[in-house]
């Protein structure tokens, strides 16, 4: 019985229109990645031949039957369902539809009570989602479509619903060439997308300075010991301008385990630099650090800004930074706890002004990646503003 409900669930869940919108060990379990990156080889199931295809209801089964172990990427639960092959004399290898929510029930509260006064920054979280990808043969080539279906009320409904719009190629070795609309690796965490995200929310220094897309062409390398992204851009950012400016975003990661095979953990040093005109002259420079073993992962972050071009548009003349580190630990197969301090100082010409995030969470990862529920805590302590206290309980869904 319990069997039959939960594909009846998962059937209903695949017609929902709001939807619209790889193995690896626990003990290398990675948390985070970058979004933009080179197509997998496909799985054992993606490999059948027409002959061998399964059934819907085979499918929902295998939905139900499904363990992830790995949570540095999307699990699409429905990807058997929504995915087209094509035949072998075709230079098309796949395609697939795909959707995703990420959202919260929120609680605050203040000092003096309770109340929905936003005394922290951007702390909006609603993330809906619905993509179409096409992969050449031979891992040659792909392109991603993805709207963004999340009302914002700050831009218009059409500069709010273009997200990702790009080609790619990855016929040189150890390299992608991207060309189109996409989010740059301004910072770590900035370049993370929504879904692999340990916290619903992103650091402050990731709210303000990056987690923005840009039209432009970048080439990206990947390496045992060395990785970089390099790209020129438009400076204007959710299509409001037409090329007000040029842009460079570029990040230089090292890593000095690469070879170990995992057997000391992984590590990541490395630093980003956005530089460009919009208006004015800006530059964000950072570093950032992360290592993960086995089950344990801790990162930090800073970022300092002389003028920065982030999602809620320019600040030419705000000199701005802030840092912040995580800590986590699996305690089971399925469940993680986190803990985050985060400080950021949004002007450094004023004094007394700093905002100061103390969050804890848990992750449930159900399906993986694919169906996960999310605790968090967050104190918010504001040297110019009352103290807050955030509750969210957030669900993940990527079908």
């Amino acid at each position: 019985m319990k069997k039959k409900i939960l594909l009846a669930i998962i059937a209903i869940t695949f017609t929902l229109p709001v939807f619209a919108s790889k193995e690896q060990k626990l003990e290398e379990v990675v948390l985070e990645t970058p979004e933009i990156e080179a197509p997998q080889a496909l799985s054992v199931s993606e490999q059948q031949s027409p002959a061998e295809e399964k059934s819907l209801k085979e499918k929902l089964q295998d939905v139900y039957h499904l363990e992830v172990d790995k949570y540095d990427k999307p699990t699409y639960l429905l990807e058997n369902v929504l995915t087209h092959k094509f035949d072998e004399d075709s230079i098309w290898d796949r395609t697939q539809l795909w959707a995703g929510y990420n959202g919260d029930i929120g609680l605050q509260f203040t000092e003096g009570g309770m109340g929905s006064e936003h005394t922290t920054n951007h702390y909006d979280i609603n993330t809906i989602n619905v993509g179409y990808d096409g992969y050449l043969k031979n891992n040659n080539g792909d392109f991603r479509i993805m709207f963004n279906i999340s009302p914002y009320s700050e831009r218009n409904v059409i500069q709010n619903l273009f997200a990702d719009m790009y080609i790619a190629t990855n016929k040189i070795p150890h390299h992608r060439i991207l060309v189109g609309h996409s989010r740059p690796p301004v910072g770590m965490e900035g370049a993370y997308g929504p879904f692999v995200l340990p916290f619903l929310a992103r650091a402050q220094i990731s709210r303000n300075f990056g987690t923005v897309r840009k039209l432009g062409a970048r080439i990206s390398g990947d390496y045992s010991l060395l990785g970089y992204d390099f790209g020129v851009y438009s400076s204007d950012t959710y299509f409001q301008e037409f090329f007000p400016g040029a842009e460079f975003i570029g990040r230089v990661d090292l890593k000095p385990l690469g070879k170990t095979d995992g057997k000391y953990g992984k590590l990541l040093i490395g630093g980003s630099m956005d530089a460009g005109h919009r208006d004015n002259n800006f530059c964000v420079v950072g570093a950032h650090i992360q290592y993960e073993y086995k089950r344990f992962m801790a990162n930090f972050e800073w970022a300092q800004a002389n003028g920065y071009n982030g999602p809620l548009g320019r600040s030419v003349d705000t000199h701005a930074s802030g840092f912040y580190t995580t800590i986590g630990y699996m305690l089971t197969k399925k469940l993680q706890i986190l803990a985050r301090y985060d400080e950021f100082d949004p002007n450094r010409e004023i004094a007394n002004n700093n905002q100061r995030e103390y969050s804890v969470g848990l992750n449930y990862f159900i399906k993986g990646q694919g169906l996960r529920l999310i605790l968090n805590y967050v104190f918010c302590q504001n040297d110019a503003a009352k103290d807050s206290h955030r509750i969210m309980l957030g669900t993940q869904i990527l079908i």
